[in-house]
């Protein structure tokens, strides 16, 4: 059964894609919350790893295809791809020929920030552009600290899908919120490094907010379940308790880019305080 999902937002036509599956080490993705209440939610591998899935989002507005994240790194060999157990049992590629598209088709990528897991697409192995008449869009931070990277972050960031295209002057580089089509903003999501972004996208009273790793799954929803991986943990905790009270009360649609089970959700307030995800029925 094919991964993609659709939903219509106001004038917008959304598609949630998938690059695939992998597992990561299921402490490191929850952090401080004991095994014992995280694997009731997200069930361990005899490597103690949880399954995730990659999960780009293609927008389509005013005649546009729009594309949020590109994939996984495909250049890591078989030692690499057998770390992370990465099944590409469907591809960004895939998914996107499946509602009529080719990368030629892409007018706009986003990228929330640079790590290999959601920009590794970015280029193809030859180290052309994989979106050829696309902008990228990045943060001007995250642009910076993906080539400056120090002992925390470098193993996350991979040169070679970075550095061609700021060679080429691909990167639309922004700075903080931004507008990029009527509708369709960045915002910055801090806490998991500092320049990442999520994807605001705003039609006929409708929100859909992409949620970069700030909520990497559903069962990363409530407060405190956060990451390991993340640079700025408290800086996540103050974040989501910035915009989860603006998103519960617009309703809005939550993608995450990690869940490998719900591609479209939203927030509703947790027995016990605080919020949790709830899926859309799709």
């Amino acid at each position: 059964m094919s991964w993609i999902k659709h939903l219509r937002v106001g004038e917008a036509d959304v598609y949630s894609l998938t690059d695939g599956q992998f597992r990561l080490d299921g402490g490191a993705m929850f952090g401080s919350v004991p095994r014992v209440l995280w694997e009731r939610v997200s069930p361990a591998d005899d490597l103690n790893r949880i399954r995730l899935r990659i999960n780009p989002l293609l927008i389509r507005l005013g005649g546009e295809n729009i594309l949020v994240e590109t994939g996984f790194w495909d250049q890591g060999g078989e030692k690499f791809e057998g770390m992370y157990a990465l099944d590409r049992d469907e591809t960004v590629f895939r998914g996107l020929s499946e509602v009529g598209l080719t990368p030629d088709d892409i007018g706009l990528v986003i990228n929330t920030h640079l790590h290999f897991d959601h920009a590794g697409r970015n280029v193809t192995p030859a180290g052309e552009p994989t979106f050829p008449n696309a902008r990228y869009v990045v943060q001007r931070q995250e642009l910076h600290d993906a080539t400056h990277t120090h002992e925390r972050s470098r193993a996350s960031y991979i040169a070679a899908y970075i550095e061609p295209l700021r060679d080429a002057g691909l990167y639309e580089v922004v700075d903080g919120e931004h507008e990029l089509r009527p509708g369709l903003s960045v915002l910055p999501l801090p806490g998991h490094n500092l320049g990442q972004q999520g994807v605001v996208l705003r039609s006929r009273g409708e929100t859909l907010v992409y949620t970069a790793d700030l909520v990497p799954t559903l069962a990363h929803v409530p407060y405190p379940y956060v990451m390991g991986y993340d640079l700025y943990p408290v800086t996540t905790l103050e974040t989501r308790k910035r915009y989860y009270g603006e998103w519960f009360e617009s309703g809005a649609v939550l993608c995450t880019p990690h869940d490998p089970d719900v591609a479209f959700a939203r927030l509703e307030e947790g027995k016990k305080g605080g919020f949790v995800g709830v899926a859309l029925n799709e």
